[in-house]
């Protein structure tokens, strides 16, 4: 038993299952509004009880397929995955018995006449119902496509048991260098002169003819004698 039970949760049902269940209820619902509103065919009487009957075993069997699954994603999932999960779970737990007991009121409605003037009161509580079922299911695709839950996305971004058990690595952080100027000696004033004033030039040294005859001074009268 245990055996073909772990056979069945590795086909991942509850999509599958869910989805019929959602479908085949609303289908039910309607059909039975149809039948209020035509009264003379009964056909649409028998077929709201029966598919009914049908989507509350359905309500039954994405209750426990649920639960395999809840079990199998749980460990992967974040806190905010978790809570909507939680209420996800919440409300496939007990709408299978909110189905069950509108089954056993429907059969009621169906083959006793005092059940027959109560036919209103059920009809409102099973829209109720069947609205709570699809809200339900929203939940669920708010699961799948805003988390990711039960798709390979999920598997992927999920940490291996090897990964969580080491610490990541520390890196060290690189030290900030502080430029620090070489100091560069004073410049003597010497120096400093030197750098400002000009060279001097080179003087040119006198021609030999120059060197030989002697400029007459202003002061010597000699010469103005001889003129």
């Amino acid at each position: 038993m245990q055996a073909l039970i772990d056979h069945l949760k590795a086909w991942q049902l509850h999509p599958f299952v869910d989805h019929f269940t959602v479908a085949i209820i609303i289908v039910a619902v309607l059909t039975d509004l149809a039948a209020s509103i035509f009264w003379s065919r009964w056909w649409l009487r028998h077929m709201a009880l029966t598919l009914l009957i049908l989507g509350t075993l359905a309500a039954w069997g994405s209750q426990v397929t649920g639960g395999w699954e809840a079990e199998r994603v749980w460990d992967s999932l974040s806190q905010p995955a978790k809570e909507l999960l939680h209420r996800h779970g919440w409300w496939g737990h007990w709408l299978p018995y909110v189905f069950a007991v509108l089954v056993l009121w429907r059969i009621v409605v169906h083959f006793t006449g005092f059940g027959a003037r109560t036919r209103p009161i059920y009809m409102i509580v099973a829209v109720i119902a069947a609205g709570l079922i699809v809200y339900q299911g929203f939940l669920g695709g708010d699961l799948v496509y805003d988390y990711g839950v039960g798709t390979t996305l999920l598997q992927a971004a999920a940490p291996s048991p090897a990964e969580e058990a080491s610490p990541p690595p520390i890196t060290a952080s690189p030290i900030p260098t502080v430029f620090v100027p070489t100091p560069t000696p004073n410049p003597s004033p010497t120096a400093i002169s030197a750098a400002v004033m000009p060279a001097a030039t080179p003087t040119e040294s006198p021609s030999p003819l120059e060197a030989a005859s002697p400029t007459p001074s202003p002061g010597d009268g000699s010469s103005t004698k001889n003129l």
